[in-house]
């Protein structure tokens, strides 16, 4: 998908058939120990983990917002960057929220564009939905 500042990324869910296309340059998963044991062996491309529990938000957020900004630097560098969770929806919506805030929307407005562009139901809990706020205050 390209974001509104024409950077492009690919949000997808590691538990969901292989999406069409190449294999990214770069890959940014969000999960915990037993998603990385049942899918890290798969990811032969360089790659990062964010320990992000299933409906929760990251264990460290600030950490989290420092991948997050430099999966935007590698996507706008021109890198294949995606981002994934197991699912696809929720923590991936987030970060496509996030990502959306980097590239110049308001929380809010990014909220809805993920929803509108990635997934329906993208940020699903409502301390995702203020993470995106908190991650947007910190520019």
């Amino acid at each position: 998908m390209e974001l509104p500042d024409g950077v492009k990324v690919r949000g997808r869910g590691l538990g969901r058939p292989w999406p069409e296309g190449p294999a990214p340059d770069f890959g940014l998963y969000l999960g915990g120990a037993k998603l990385r044991r049942k899918h890290d062996h798969k990811l032969d491309w360089d790659h990062e983990w964010i320990r992000w529990p299933d409906f929760l938000l990251p264990a460290d957020r600030a950490e989290a917002r420092r991948q997050i900004v430099a999966l935007h630097a590698r996507a706008a560098a021109g890198e294949a960057v995606e981002v994934a969770c197991y699912g696809g929806v929720g923590r991936t919506g987030t970060v496509i929220s996030c990502l959306a805030t980097l590239s110049g929307l308001s929380a809010d407005e990014a909220v809805a564009w993920a929803r509108a562009n990635h997934h329906e139901r993208s940020v699903e809990m409502p301390w995702q939905r203020r993470w995106v706020g908190w991650f947007a205050r910190q520019a």
